[in-house]
């Protein structure tokens, strides 16, 4: 299987490059990218290409993005599992979008709906299609599952939402329960109880990753700077800022 992806990649090789050379990446550096199903034709998801994760893309023939959140590339399903197998690759006309056709494997979105979009607007509300109930925690990861939550509550009624009621009440306020949590957090570790430190430092993670939202910083931009500074002195590291 893996000889039989190598011999294709190089096969794949003139093509791509002369499809990365139709690109003007200096330009734009970033290219729309539409995900269809190869077998429904349902649009499935919107993306953002950059040349080495298209590069990415085709020496692998499994869909890579560009993470706008996560400043980062990113194989779709690297987490979840739900990889997208590509079949064609096509460029429109005015050489600034990309149509990945591929097979997916389990569904698109992190909602658990098979496609992204899922929200109708010129049709009656019984005929609108709703995400599949699956346990995203289970894919993503706690952190990464809640802070998924916390942007679907921006849109929210403040009047039933806690989390709509903070993006609401604006910058001001979310940065003083952040303050308001840490210290909670500094009683309880100073009281050495166990259970309030746990409970405490839980509820300034939510909020931490409500400020996150607010500014729409990924949580994984977070794990990058931390894998970032591993190994490295944490003098060195604070006198590397102070330059």
């Amino acid at each position: 299987m893996a000889q039989n992806l190598a011999n294709l990649s190089r096969f794949l090789q003139p093509t791509q490059a002369v499809l990365s050379s139709t690109i003007d990446w200096n330009q734009h550096s970033l290219i729309p990218t539409i995900v269809q199903d190869y077998h429904t034709k349902e649009v499935l998801m919107l993306a953002f290409s950059n040349e080495e994760s298209l590069n990415l893309s085709f020496q692998t023939l499994y869909a890579h993005y560009f993470s706008r959140s996560k400043q980062r590339i990113w194989k779709k399903g690297e987490q979840s599992g739900h990889t997208q197998e590509i079949i064609d690759i096509r460029l429109d006309c005015d050489n600034d979008s990309l149509l990945f056709i591929v097979k997916q494997e389990g569904v698109a979105c992190h909602t658990g709906s098979s496609s992204c979009f899922f929200k109708n607007f010129l049709q009656p509300d019984s005929q609108r299609s709703n995400p599949k109930s699956i346990d995203t925690t289970a894919i993503y990861g706690v952190i990464d599952s809640l802070y998924h939550t916390i942007l679907k509550k921006k849109s929210q009624s403040q009047e039933t939402s806690y989390t709509a009621s903070l993006f609401a009440k604006g910058e001001n306020t979310i940065c003083k329960k952040i303050i308001e949590e840490a210290g909670e957090l500094t009683f309880a570790l100073k009281d050495k109880n166990q259970d309030d430190i746990i409970y405490e430092c839980a509820d300034l993670v939510y909020h931490v990753l409500v400020g996150l939202g607010s500014m729409d910083i990924s949580p994984d931009r977070i794990r990058q700077e931390l894998y970032r500074r591993l190994g490295i002195s944490g003098i060195v590291e604070k006198n590397s800022r102070q330059k």
